[in-house]
């Protein structure tokens, strides 16, 4: 009669050179050993020998090099999609769902743009002057997101990316608009300029 250890020494020793971690190494020993030895039971509890047992109960498992490349492959894609989410995916989402949070709060609490201007008409205040607070926050924000994805062991360029993803549309925009109302007032004051000339 085999015992559970045998099956696991042989599961160990077919299985060997499988390039994953020792625990999870053990565990997928230990889960293969319980396999056979439960197969192995079921045909003795049929009336199979030991030894037609044993040898059928080692035919489940085809080809053992083939199993160690499928379950090294499964574990190292697991891990690496483990690892994507906390490095970047969970950084960046954070970031962005605290510079948005911080944005909505900007807006209801913050600087009025519409100002009182001669003449009972309004006029907005310049969108740089709204939201200064707000985009003065958002290097410390992507900081807590650097942080959070070199915490996870992430590489430079995961923490750069969890920085630069939330926080990149709107720096865009703002550049944007900043260029714009710049442009716009310089056109206005060059053509003011020469019709003084003129």
């Amino acid at each position: 009669m085999r015992r559970r250890r045998d099956w696991e020494e042989l599961v160990r020793a077919k299985l060997a050179g499988l390039a994953i971690e020792p625990r999870e190494k053990r565990e997928v020993i230990e889960e293969l050993a319980a396999h056979l030895d439960e197969t192995y039971e079921e045909l003795r509890g049929r009336g199979f020998i030991e030894e037609d047992a044993t040898e059928l109960s080692l035919c489940q498992v085809k080809d053992w090099p083939d199993l160690r490349r499928r379950i090294q492959s499964a574990r190292t894609k697991e891990n690496v999609m483990t690892n994507r989410v906390k490095q970047f995916w969970f950084p960046s989402l954070m970031t962005l769902l605290l510079s948005m949070g911080l944005l909505m709060l900007v807006q209801v609490f913050g600087p009025n743009p519409w100002t009182p201007a001669t003449g009972g008409r309004l006029r907005m205040m310049p969108m740089a002057v709204v939201y200064v607070s707000w985009l003065l926050t958002l290097p410390l924000i992507g900081a807590m997101g650097a942080y959070l994805s070199i915490r996870a062991g992430g590489s430079p360029r995961a923490v750069f990316s969890s920085i630069l993803f939330p926080v990149f549309p709107y720096l865009v925009f703002f550049v944007v608009s900043v260029g714009r109302w710049l442009g716009c007032s310089g056109l206005s004051f060059s053509a003011g300029k020469l019709r003084a000339n003129n």
